[in-house]
């Protein structure tokens, strides 16, 4: 007999694999097509754990009473989902009936036994439909007879793939069916040899598929199964009884979103995809087999559901034990990001069985009070962090912590994680339930200081990031010693190659759109003086592209480019949203207000919202967000999901932690590099079901600085080796070498702040040391003397955390400079490039799109060097330049357009076109008789008809006109304010 490799093969491999795993095999007969489930196995599970009940509902006969019941529970599917439920059972009439019986406690004996009379089946070519009654299903699975899953199966042999059964899902499976309605199965699944998919929700050709594989290579796909298929972990591991009780307890949930505005609500069902699933479970199984004290440093990509997994993780470490024994007393979640603080609270108030296990740190006070009132889950920002600090250090004492940091690489900074060290091992600075001893006062205080800098061995820190810094890998990643080195990994990964490939978030470097700016100077003074070449050439550039013409111009072009490149083509159906990312509150509020000119202009029916910080001033008034806008700041990431707004103007705000998957298209006019690159630009990424790609157009970074930006990112990031604690001896010593400070000045400082000594007595000691450093030998000097001061405090604050011993010496030197540093004035330095932008005015400004290119990374892990130890070098002396050489070279740097005649073609554009333009009979009439809106029209259709008649001996001119959109801007606007003011001055 010959191999079975068709689809029904595929089939009976499953199905074996779940029947050897504890499950039943059902019956396609069985199923109740009236009510979506498996009558049989329903009333034998009530039979078997409910005999009393059973009879009551007189289960056993087609009777009116089983009817009412049957249409009970149906509606209570439908009204509160599967899930709900299975675990909680519903009430009928007199009666409460349980569905399915839950993961037994260790040693309840009764639980155990309920719960082994729960009924998994499995059901081969299931005849689903009410109406199409020879329409079957691959595979139905049912718990104690309710359904909770489907399958389309798919054969690579045959030629069909797991696109084939998602197909067939979207075309062929009609989700007005009962067993397709929201909440009827918690998943749909697609399934081939290699890969698996599934939806929560079908909604015919809109029917959103996710991944749910294990990834290969740090990519999409499976990885190859030695021992059978590629896809064999889905049913051997995921599906089995115990695996998908999990699944049902822990993750699978109906959440309700509101809407804003409307208050209407929406229900959302949610399946764990494999990588959440994973990473919790692995989390879990280490945590009980070690207890607490440990690290784990988790990558997932940004977009790739962090928040979801840092509540499934909280949630379930509040019950998780060890020997029998809590392991952890308390949760505290510490999150960075404001909107992604709400989002992780209400998730996991979805998920929590009692409310009265969460609190929302808000306020000094609040961690203490949950802590006492027994509060299980405690949710605060990092911002919030600090002023809360000193409230839970008594009730940190003698108790076990899970920490979860969202965004690792910036809640971990050196003090912010010392002072929640301190505060949770349950002793501030200096304090203690044992006083000092008197004869050892200050070794005594130090020990403590010391001692309260470690990382907890109370609690166990749980990591998530998608870009780790080096200082975040060493803290958190696994060590693994590798020859003469120790690298340090995460514990688990998810990476942004495997959610690109997997479709699950958008690559948002595939159309890449640099746009290059070319200008000219003149200088404008007679005098040639000199001035420092660098900071010139800096602060022209920033001249120029933050000068009126050069923002209204930018802003026509992203304006231009979201109407006709985005909207015109109805990118997510018409929804996209675009963001545009500036340098700085000024430069958001200039392009807020040409944003909104030109979209008035152009008669668009769209707006912008602009988004900052605090109440700056501008233009001599001082403004908010919602003076600017014209409502509340808190409405913002509702507002632009709403029309008429389009366009989200940022300052940093909103440029991390902001999931909107409307948006489509980024404009960038601000530097970028390392991980803000990839945060900012990750915005992007969120997935849609009807986003297909996205747009940068990039007005200020070169590609390569993006390349490098994001590669240390796109699959394992990995720590080369540790810090080298001896290079604080390096330090340590040539701070003592440059004598700013004697060791007695260290040693009785220290004495006297650790006493409580007024501050009066600390000063002449700092002020001295000041002297001294005044009175190096030259400014290179107090450079890098300051420099190394700042990288010891740093390097050491960042490794007292880590280090196994304990250093007194640093920890003095620490103090010291602490209070010296602020203290220390800064290098004089004489600003050589002052007043050139008085001697200098811009001619001509033109923006250009290149050709939207894709770029591609480099397919490997990547190696971050340790946190760097040494401090800085010298200030550098300044290149001087005399103007008319800087101006003649920042023109040949950012280029311009190269005309053969440039003082007649001057001549032609600001004289000779605009008197011929002025002198069109049409131009004319519409200055007379029509608005200014009418007229800019009439000027532009007059400067086609003049650069047509001297196209002859002006190609070059008509060329550029023609092809290039930017100059063609610039050139109608010249010759419209060179005429329109001069001709309607006239009288009439």
């Amino acid at each position: 007999m010959l191999t079975d490799t068709s689809e029904k093969g595929l089939e009976s491999i499953i199905v074996s694999a779940l029947l050897q795993r504890g499950w039943i095999a059902g019956q396609p007969q069985e199923y109740e097509r009236e009510h979506a489930l498996d009558l049989a196995q329903l009333t034998a599970f009530l039979e078997a754990t409910q005999p009393k009940l059973f009879e009551a509902l007189d289960l056993h006969n087609a009777s009116p009473t089983r009817l009412k019941f049957l249409s009970r529970l149906q509606g209570e599917v439908t009204k509160r989902g599967v899930v709900d439920v299975l675990r909680r059972g519903i009430d009928h009439g007199a009666h409460h009936v349980d569905l399915f019986y839950g993961t037994p406690t260790p040693g309840n004996t009764r639980a155990a036994a309920l719960n082994a009379l729960n009924r998994f089946s499995v059901t081969r070519q299931l005849r689903y439909s009410r109406l199409e009654t020879a329409l079957a299903l691959d595979v139905g699975l049912f718990i104690n007879g309710l359904p909770v899953a489907t399958m389309e199966l798919k054969n690579s042999l045959t030629k069909q793939t797991v696109a084939d059964a998602v197909e067939q899902y979207r075309r062929d499976r009609d989700p007005r069916e009962l067993l397709f309605s929201l909440g009827r199965c918690v998943a749909h699944f697609a399934v081939d040899d290699a890969e698996v998919r599934f939806c929560t929700e079908l909604k015919g050709k809109a029917s959103w598929f996710l991944p749910f594989n294990r990834g290969w290579n740090d990519g999409a796909g499976n990885p190859p199964n030695p021992n059978g298929l590629k896809t064999a972990y889905f049913w051997e591991d995921i599906l089995t009884p115990g695996s998908l009780t999990n699944i049902l307890e822990n993750y699978a949930q109906i959440v309700e979103e509101e809407h804003p505005k409307t208050r209407k609500k929406k229900r959302r069902q949610i399946f764990p995809r494999y990588h959440q699933l994973d990473v919790v479970r692995h989390l879990l199984a280490d945590a009980a087999r070690q207890g607490a004290g440990q690290r784990y440093l988790i990558q997932h990509s940004a977009g790739s559901g962090k928040s979801n997994s840092i509540a499934w993780l909280a949630h379930q470490l509040v019950g998780l034990r060890r020997q029998g024994q809590t392991v952890f007393d308390s949760v505290v979640v510490v999150t960075d990001r404001r909107i992604l603080d709400k989002q992780i609270r209400d998730t996991i108030r979805q998920f929590a069985q009692v409310g009265a296990t969460l609190g929302h740190a808000e306020h000094s006070g609040d961690l203490r009070k949950f802590l006492q009132t027994g509060k299980k889950i405690i949710i605060t920002t990092v911002q919030k962090f600090p002023f809360i600090l000193d409230e839970i250090s008594d009730a940190g004492q003698g108790r076990t912590f899970a920490i979860l940091i969202d965004e690792a690489h910036s809640s971990q900074g050196g003090r912010s994680a010392a002072a929640m060290n301190q505060a949770m091992a349950g002793s501030a600075p200096g304090e203690g339930n044992d006083e000092p001893d008197p004869e050892d006062f200050i070794n005594d205080v130090l020990a403590r200081r010391m001692q309260s800098r470690k990382m907890l061995t109370n609690a166990s820190y749980f990591a998530f990031t998608a870009t780790p810094k080096n200082r975040t890998l060493e803290t958190f990643g696994q060590a693994v010693p590798d020859g003469h080195r120790v690298r340090h990994l995460p514990f688990h990964v998810y990476s942004m190659k495997q959610a690109i490939q997997e479709g699950f978030i958008q690559d948002v470097l595939s159309h890449y759109t640099p746009v290059e700016s070319y200008y000219r100077l003149v200088k404008t003074v007679e005098a040639d003086p000199q001035f420092d070449t660098k900071r010139a050439q800096k602060k022209l550039r920033a001249y120029v592209e933050g000068h009126e013409h050069a923002i209204r111009l930018k802003a026509e072009i992203m304006v231009d480019h979201f109407h006709e490149q985005v909207l015109a083509l109805q990118k997510i159906g018409g929804e996209a949203r675009a963001m545009i990312v500036t340098s700085s509150i000024a430069r958001a509020l200039d392009y807020y207000h040409a944003v909104q000119t030109y979209l008035e202009a152009r008669k668009s029916p769209y707006r912008a919202i602009v988004a900052f910080s605090g109440e700056p001033e501008y233009k001599g008034l001082k403004v908010t967000e919602a003076s600017v806008n014209g409502f509340p700041s808190k409405d913002i990431a509702d507002a632009i999901q709403e029309d008429p707004y389009r366009f989200l103007i940022c300052a940093d705000k909103f440029q991390t932690g902001y999931d909107e998957p409307l948006l489509h298209t980024m404009y960038v006019d601000k530097p970028l590099a390392g991980i803000k690159a990839v945060q900012t630009l990750s915005r992007l990424n969120r997935a849609h079901p009807k986003k297909h790609d996205v747009f940068v157009l990039d007005f200020h970074n070169d590609l390569d600085t993006i390349r490098k930006s994001f590669e240390d990112y796109y699959r394992t990031t990995v720590l080369s080796d540790e810090t080298d604690p001896n290079k604080l001896h390096d330090l340590k010593s040539d701070l003592d070498a440059q004598q700013v400070y004697a060791q007695s000045d260290v040693d009785t400082l220290v004495e006297l702040y650790l006493r409580g000594a007024a501050r009066d007595r600390l000063d002449p000691i700092l002020d001295a040391c000041v002297a001294n450093y005044n009175a190096l030998e030259n400014e290179d000097a107090q450079v890098a003397f300051k420099a190394q001061a700042k990288a010891f405090v740093r390097t050491y604050s960042f490794l007292a955390a880590l280090l196994p011993y304990t250093t007194p010496s640093w920890e003095k030197l620490s103090i010291f400079l602490n209070f010296l540093l602020p203290k220390l004035p800064a290098p004089v330095e004489l600003d050589l490039s002052k007043g050139i932008l008085d001697t200098i005015d811009m001619d001509s400004y033109r923006a250009e799109k290149q050709a939207v290119q894709k770029i591609q990374l480099a397919d490997a892990d990547a190696e971050l060097d340790p946190v760097p130890v040494a401090g800085g070098g010298g200030a550098g002396d300044p290149e001087l330049e005399r103007l008319s050489n800087i101006v003649k070279a920042f023109n040949d740097q950012f280029g311009n357009i190269q005309w053969t005649d440039a003082d007649r073609l001057h001549k032609l554009i600001t004289e000779d076109i605009p008197g011929l333009v002025a002198a069109d009979p049409a131009y004319q009439n519409a200055l007379k008789n029509s608005d200014k809106q009418n007229a800019r029209i009439e000027s532009d259709r007059a400067l086609m008809r003049v650069l047509i008649a001297l196209m002859k001996d002006n190609t070059e001119l008509f060329k550029q006109y023609s092809d290039n959109g930017s100059f063609k801007r610039w050139m109608q606007d010249t010759v419209f304010d060179l005429t329109y003011p001069l001709q309607s001055a006239q009288p009439r």
